[in-house]
């Protein structure tokens, strides 16, 4: 997982913050889910049950930075005597299909997020969402009170109903290991998101010259990995656009999508020639020979740069390596380098307690929480503005300064994550990765397999 932090003043962060908005509702080609979803002003707040002791059940993904929630409920508990907190667990890949099971099954958890392929548009047009508008207004809450610039709040406010707070806000950011461009002598890739002379090609020119393929696994380090968000997002970054405009003004329901056109085959083909031609980049099956079924390369010290969200960051203060930050390089499109991911905590309507879920959420998005979790998830990046100024101080060993205008430059060029704005997303998600792993093992060619992504992304999201 990752990290930044930066010291900025609260106006920087809450401009930093509207740039996060603009960027995703348009000013840099962004999106927010507010936009692509229809509203749907039916939904009421459930009454929560009043007197005795409930207990509401938070689900989240079973790995660190998320399951560190556990060690809060404790104090949680001691200031609400009369809610119990309970954490369900489930590993990423089955995050959505034990979500969907325990919805089915009427034991659907009371908080949890889009933490799985799935996304705020899935979760919205599966009708899954509280709206919270009148636990919002019974309750008083007011954004400000939680040190949440109202911009972020309107990310999930869905023609004025709200049916996500915001938690956490990840970027993507490039992350390089020192000792491996040290032992190379090549020079540090800037932070700077406006150094002209950053660029993909660069990218590729200074991986080559750290790449060293061996008989010996031991000895075999290779330059880049460059896994950026999800497989069909990876075109924009090159500026092929694979969904028709009208996705963002449809629900999230794409009229048309162009994965066979050539601006997206070749990007495509950019991306896998850094494992099949310029063999600058690890194959699946190396990565999984040096780090195990889910592990990271990057965090063995065998590669030396890698770009993906800023979650990567949490946890480098025990990397077995110097560490720094970089900004994306420039690929093509003069506005998209970065995916932003802002989580929400999102009440299902299945909740049988979202007034007292709700007391859970104030809980965790409070100053104090908020600040205290950044050390216990290992660094995840706050929505809370006073909590941030911890954040930006979290990690060692890297330089304030680039973490800082790695942070800006990647909201300023950033679009948020096709995951969270497209309908059946998880399921386009699980054909993406089979559909694609011909190519990653060298079997079959891009061009041989796009007619075939076309064909079933259209299938799903008919649907």
């Amino acid at each position: 997982m990752k990290t930044l932090r930066i010291k900025k003043s609260f106006t920087l962060l809450l401009a930093t913050s509207m740039l996060v908005v603009l960027a995703l509702s348009g000013c840099s080609g962004g999106k927010s889910a507010g936009d692509v979803v229809p509203g749907n002003d039916s939904d009421s707040a459930k009454s929560g049950a009043s007197g005795g002791q409930v207990t509401i059940t938070h689900y989240t993904i079973d790995s660190e930075d998320r399951t560190f929630i556990e060690k809060l409920v404790p104090d949680f508990e001691a200031k609400h005597p009369n809610i119990k907190v309970k954490v369900e667990k489930a590993p990423y890949e089955q995050f959505d299909s034990k979500l969907q099971t325990l919805i089915a099954g009427g034991k659907s958890p009371d908080v949890t997020s889009h933490y799985g392929y799935g996304g705020f548009a899935e979760y919205y047009n599966k009708d899954m969402l509280l709206d919270m508008n009148d636990i919002i207004n019974e309750d008083g809450f007011k954004a400000s009170d939680y040190s949440i610039p109202d911009d972020l709040m309107k990310i999930y406010t869905v023609k004025d109903h709200v049916y996500g707070i915001p938690v956490n806000m990840y970027v993507t950011l490039m992350l390089y290991n020192k000792d491996m461009f040290d032992a190379d002598n090549v020079p540090y890739p800037p932070s700077d998101y406006e150094d002209k002379s950053w660029t993909f090609d660069k990218m590729v020119e200074d991986a080559k010259k750290m790449t060293h393929v061996s008989n010996d696994i031991a000895k075999t380090q290779y330059g880049v990995d460059f896994t950026w968000s999800e497989r069909d997002m990876r075109p924009l970054y090159f500026g092929a656009e694979p969904y028709s405009q009208d996705t963002w003004t449809n629900g999230g329901v794409p009229s048309e999508t162009y994965f066979t056109s050539p601006e997206v085959i070749a990007a495509y083909n950019k991306l896998f020639n850094l494992i099949l031609k310029d063999k600058v980049s690890p194959t699946t099956e190396w990565s999984k020979s040096v780090a195990g079924q889910n592990g990271d390369a990057f965090v063995t010290g065998k590669v030396g740069m890698t770009v993906s969200g800023s979650w990567s960051l949490a946890g480098s203060n025990d990397f077995p390596f110097k560490v720094g930050v970089a900004a994306v390089p420039a690929g093509g499109n003069d506005k998209v380098r970065s995916v932003l991911f802002v989580d929400p905590l999102l009440i299902l309507k299945g909740s049988k307690h979202p007034k007292e879920a709700f007391e859970w959420i104030k809980y965790l998005v409070s100053d104090e929480v908020q600040e205290k979790s950044i050390e216990l998830s290992g660094g995840n990046p706050p929505v809370n503005t006073k909590a941030a100024e911890t954040y930006y101080k979290h990690f060692d060993g890297i330089d304030p300064a680039d973490v800082k205008k790695v942070y800006e430059g990647a909201v300023k060029y950033g679009f948020e994550s096709y995951n969270h704005l497209i309908t059946h997303y998880s399921q386009i998600n699980d054909m993406f990765i089979n559909e694609m792993q011909p190519i990653d093992t060298g079997h079959n060619t891009v061009e041989e397999v796009m007619p075939t992504i076309q064909q079933k992304v259209m299938e799903i999201i008919k649907r």
